[in-house]
C-alpha cells in the first residue's frame, strides 16, 4: 500500500491534535451534569494556543435524553484536507438523580 507524500506530516499533526483534544476532554468532562449543559445551549466552537500553534475546538451535542447527554469534542488545525477529518472523542454524562 503506497502512501502518499503528505502522509507522515499528516500523522505528526494529527498526534498534535490529539494532545489538545486530550487537553479540551479533560476540562470539560469534569463539569457537574448542570454546569455542562448549561455551557452547551449554543454549539461551542473557540480556538485554543498550545505549544505556540492555534487549533480549533468544536462542542457538540450528539444526544440529550431525560437521563443522559452524549457529548463529542473534535480539534483540527483548520488545514487541508486534513481537517475535514478532525480528531474526535465522545462522552456521556448521566444526569444526577433528582434529590
Amino acid at each position: 500500500m503506497a502512501l502518499y507524500k503528505g502522509h507522515e506530516t499528516d500523522m505528526r499533526r494529527r498526534k498534535q491534535w490529539r494532545k489538545v483534544l486530550d487537553r479540551e476532554v479533560g476540562r470539560w468532562s469534569v463539569l457537574p451534569y448542570g454546569e455542562l449543559l448549561s455551557a452547551l445551549a449554543a454549539q461551542q466552537v473557540y480556538c485554543v494556543g498550545f505549544e505556540s500553534k492555534e487549533y480549533q475546538v468544536e462542542l457538540e451535542i450528539l444526544e440529550s435524553t431525560s437521563g443522559y447527554i452524549h457529548l463529542m469534542i473534535s480539534v483540527d488545525d483548520g488545514s487541508l484536507p486534513a481537517s475535514i477529518l478532525p480528531v474526535t472523542h465522545s462522552f456521556i454524562r448521566n444526569k444526577p438523580p433528582a434529590g
